[in-house]
């Protein structure tokens, strides 16, 4: 991390046109999408109401990650972002290795955004076959993140705003249902979190904590954007404050509705928030939600594709991806960089064609990890690098507050996160996976870097 007058600046190539409330969008757009929308029944289902617990242990430490991450993209803007700081604190193989970690994570998540999307529009109307649907979704959008990033920043911004005006409108439903506010529906109360809150133990709740990480992975997408934002030392302090608070209101609230509204049992947690409104006798309502959710997908989804092809492009830039990756279109976007990363959303629908029904639950189970390792890199980043700053005595636009407590604090809560996971059979798997995984590229990176210094010495 450096100061703010010697910063490394966006670059030059890339635009520089985004505004700080499309930023603000974005990460909304990145984070509310088939976690909440889908992910969402499926933690009930593992944890029951304890998944509220689930949600408060990863949004503390989505909280701190983010203002971490604040800190260093204000002082140094790049669409590499945590893979950029990695390598400043911890070397070349570490940054390469988080960079790629998180494309894999993103390029996976795009394919499980579009067939979600699909699979809640052919639930409304099933005159398409998912298959088909997300494919659509694929062209559509790649062609969208194709054009400048000013325009992909607007559109970015208006499907956000939808979004969350429906989850305003949806808490608003489920608060009156609770309170029996509603004519001629019966309010269930708190009868279902009462009850039995906690029905599969801690057992359960390391389960739905894979979920619930899934979900918030994706909020770090605004400090990728931050390199192509106007003024980012000031708009990106301002995104992330505005993100945290909306998204843990957004997800713990929406979440304490589906939990208090349908029992554990119910098959309405498999589109959960129809569920809610179907519980409500809403007419229509349900369908309406479903559409919105659809929305809400396809905008994580459009979000999800700039974050993975701007991280290939930074990786390319710096030499730890092909070169060609960094060619730029005449809009300044890196054409070949959203190429390959929307390569494998168009896989999966193959796949989805060729098993019906099985392909996004193995999605899911696939990135919940993943987004930790992510976050541990930017917490140790941010110690080793603002330590640096300190003994520099750099001046820093935005600085994360309670430093170091507050960022060791983060990697001890990472820490049990890990243990409990460890300790639970049903996410064992996950997170030997996800280790196997990152020493692989790490591997990768490590002898790419060697034999490219080799071959750049002189015969």
């Amino acid at each position: 991390m450096t100061s703010k007058s010697t910063a490394v600046r966006p670059e030059s190539h890339l635009g520089h046109t985004m505004k700080p409330r499309q930023l603000t969008m974005m990460g909304l757009g990145s984070a509310i999408g088939a976690g909440l929308f889908l992910g969402s029944g499926a933690g009930i289902q593992a944890a029951g109401p304890a998944v509220l617990i689930s949600y408060l242990v990863a949004g503390t430490l989505i909280i701190l990650v983010m203002w971490a991450l604040g800190e260093m993209a204000a002082a140094n803007p790049t669409s590499g972002a945590f893979s950029v700081y990695a390598e400043r604190a911890l070397g070349k193989t570490a940054g390469a290795t988080v960079g790629w970690l998180w494309w894999l994570q993103l390029v996976v998540v795009i394919a499980a955004e579009a067939l979600g999307a699909a699979g809640l529009l052919f639930s409304v109307w099933p005159a398409i076959p998912v298959w088909a649907l997300a494919l659509t979704f694929m062209v559509v959008f790649t062609a969208i993140n194709l054009t400048g990033v000013k325009n992909f920043g607007e559109f970015e911004f208006w499907f956000a705003i939808l979004k969350v005006a429906a989850i305003v409108a949806f808490l608003a439903v489920g608060a009156a249902l609770l309170l029996g506010l509603l004519p001629d529906v019966a309010s269930p109360g708190l009868a279902n979190i009462t009850t039995d809150f906690a029905p599969a133990g801690l057992g359960g709740v390391a389960t739905a904590l894979f979920v619930v990480i899934f979900a918030f992975g994706g909020t770090e997408i605004v400090a990728v954007a931050a390199a192509e934002t106007e003024d980012p030392e000031h708009s990106v302090g301002k995104a992330i404050r505005t993100v945290l608070w909306r998204i843990l209101v957004f997800y713990i609230g929406s979440v304490f509705v589906i939990a208090a509204v349908l029992p554990v049992s119910s098959e309405g947690l498999a589109s959960p928030f129809a569920g809610v409104l179907d519980a409500a006798r809403i007419p229509g309502a349900g369908t309406a939600i479903t559409l919105v959710a659809v929305v809400a997908l396809l905008s994580a989804l459009n979000a999800n594709l700039y974050g993975a092809s701007r991280m290939v492009y930074s990786l390319a830039e710096r030499g730890e991806a092909p070169r060609f990756l960094a060619r730029l279109s005449g809009a300044s976007v890196p054409m070949l960089a959203v190429g390959v990363s929307v390569a494998f959303g168009f896989f999966a629908t193959v796949l989805e064609l060729l098993f019906p029904d099985r392909i996004l639950p193995a999605l899911f189970q696939l990135v919940g990890s993943t987004c930790l390792v992510v976050w541990g890199t930017a917490l140790v980043s941010q110690l080793i690098l603002r330590r640096r700053a300190d003994r520099e005595g750099a001046e820093l636009p935005l600085r994360m507050k309670g430093f170091p407590g507050l960022t060791i604090c983060g990697l001890v809560l990472l820490g049990l996160i890990f243990a409990i996971g460890f300790s639970a059979e049903s996410s064992r798997g996950q997170l030997l996976s996800t280790f196997v995984l990152v020493a692989c590229l790490a591997a990768a990176c490590w002898l790419g870097a060697r034999l490219t210094t080799r071959d750049r010495q002189p015969k």
